[in-house]
């Protein structure tokens, strides 16, 4: 079997995703508590104990809530670059030196035959990154807490088989909803979240053939939906003039309180 993920959980309430090739297993993100962790484990039938490694986005709670207490349980390393370390550090306890792990920005690590490639974005943290995960045939990028999406991001991720895809709102949602003004500001702000237009705008310049399917993630509970998200972003792909069959090009779901199922990257289907 080949490079798989699961996105067990997305949103403002928790994000954690697992990548597994052959024996290597990955957590990205670790934003629920270690008890809600276990059990979406559980339910994809992944033994943290057998876990690779932990790798981190930035030091945000709904990306870290539960990192001290499954490090710690399991005696897992746990990467991050340094200034993420530095930011997240007094909220995530004690973590042995021996399990802590500088992963520099913009650097590759293998893990077994699974390579994995942090790239900036632009959030408001103190380093936060994306990944890549390649196993030599085909790639899948995570791509959340985004406020813009720029050409060194869409490099780094263009030439992706999967794609898990911030979406976070609604813009006339967002203007019109309950959040305090200077909230707003932050959302739309180039250091905030990824709107569905932007989502959409993005990936019309990310379909190109080898792109498969992208799984919409990180949708605000109160300023979107599922469907709203998925109908903006194909308008907006429409708007720039690309126009795909669901036959050749997927958008999924993740959802806040529920594992995705397995993915299969390199399968055109994903099972």
């Amino acid at each position: 079997m080949g490079m798989r993920f699961t996105v067990l959980s997305s949103g403002s309430t928790g994000n954690a995703t697992v990548i597994e090739l052959g024996g290597t297993s990955l957590l990205v993100d670790a934003g629920l508590s270690a008890k809600r962790l276990e059990e979406l484990f559980r339910e994809r039938d992944v033994s943290p104990e057998h876990l690779s490694g932990i790798l981190i986005t930035h030091e945000h709670s709904d990306h870290i809530k539960g990192l001290g207490a499954i490090a710690r349980k399991y005696n897992l390393p746990v990467y991050a670059n340094a200034s993420t370390w530095e930011a997240m550090e007094k909220h995530v306890g004690k973590i042995e030196p021996e399990q802590r792990k500088i992963m520099e920005t913009g650097a590759a690590m293998d893990f077994g035959s699974l390579r994995a490639v942090s790239f900036g974005i632009s959030h408001d943290a103190a380093e936060p990154v994306g990944y890549t995960f390649d196993d030599g045939m085909h790639k899948l990028s995570l791509a959340t807490d985004l406020g813009y999406m720029s050409d060194k991001v869409k490099e780094s991720i263009y030439d992706s088989d999967v794609l898990v895809l911030e979406s976070n709102h609604d813009i006339e949602m967002l203007r019109m909803g309950r959040y305090p003004w200077n909230i707003k500001r932050r959302i739309l702000s180039d250091i905030g979240h990824l709107s569905n237009n932007a989502a959409g705008e993005a990936l019309s310049e990310l379909l190109n053939g080898r792109l498969k399917r992208t799984y919409l993630a990180h949708l605000s509970r109160d300023h979107n939906m599922m469907d709203i998200a998925k109908m903006t972003v194909r308008c907006s792909m429409e708007d720039c003039g690309v126009f795909f069959k669901d036959s050749e090009f997927q958008l999924r779901d993740t959802h806040w309180n529920m594992p995705t199922p397995w993915d299969e990257v390199g399968s055109k289907t994903g099972e």
